[in-house]
């Protein structure tokens, strides 16, 4: 045993942490018996709540009858915006049929140069208007933040009420977390400067939601 050991042994009898698979089972036992706190009473539909909380955080917002008619939906939405119809998007939306709508689509992570970044996601939060996306090789999380503009595809049964159900889903479906969850609220936003909000500032400054599967 060297002198370091000898430091640090004294050290963790010290402050009680000597004993490190107590301790961890210990954390896993209170994890294992988690509890949820106080939980909002949600009035009306999951979607609808969701919609409304989406434009008060000033996201825009189309309604589609199913995911075969996304791709029109984006190109309808980089049209009135005056946008180009080249787009960069994740790799699990790519197969479908993008070339037919007019946009030009390639699925990769997006570079600085990118205008445009469309993608899925895993769920959205109806309490608070909220996307939930995780990072893999499938759905690269450049696309939802360099872009000005991101353009998510919400599939209207992955709405839950609250961010516990949203966990609570990752768990039952991934069962292990990935290494990064964006949490998506409407564009990024700052008021640093005079308190006046500015849209963009550290991220797409349009956020523009396609709900499949929702009435129009």
């Amino acid at each position: 045993m060297t002198a370091r050991d000898t430091i640090l042994g004294r050290v963790r009898q010290g402050v009680g942490k000597d004993d490190f698979a107590q301790r961890k089972a210990a954390a896993q036992g209170l994890l294992a018996a988690r509890s949820r706190g106080p939980q909002p009473v949600l009035s009306g539909g999951l979607v609808d709540r969701f919609r409304v909380k989406a434009e008060s955080l000033s996201s825009t917002v189309e309604a589609v009858p199913d995911l075969r008619a996304a791709p029109a939906a984006v190109a309808r939405y980089v049209a009135a915006q005056h946008l180009p119809p080249e787009i960069v998007m994740t790799p699990d939306v790519a197969s479908l049929e993008w070339a037919a709508s007019g946009v030009r689509g390639v699925a990769r992570a997006a570079h600085d140069v990118d205008r445009v970044g469309v993608t899925a996601c895993f769920c959205a939060v109806a309490e608070t208007g909220t996307l939930m996306l995780l990072s893999g090789p499938d759905s690269p999380a450049t696309v939802s933040l360099l872009p000005e503009t991101h353009i998510a595809l919400v599939d209207t049964a992955c709405i839950v009420a609250t961010m516990e159900d949203a966990f609570a889903l990752l768990r039952a479906e991934r069962g292990e977390i990935p290494r990064a969850i964006n949490f998506i609220s409407g564009p990024s936003r700052t008021g640093d400067i005079e308190q006046t909000i500015v849209l963009g500032a550290h991220g797409p400054c349009r956020v523009h939601l396609i709900l499949i599967g929702a009435p129009s």
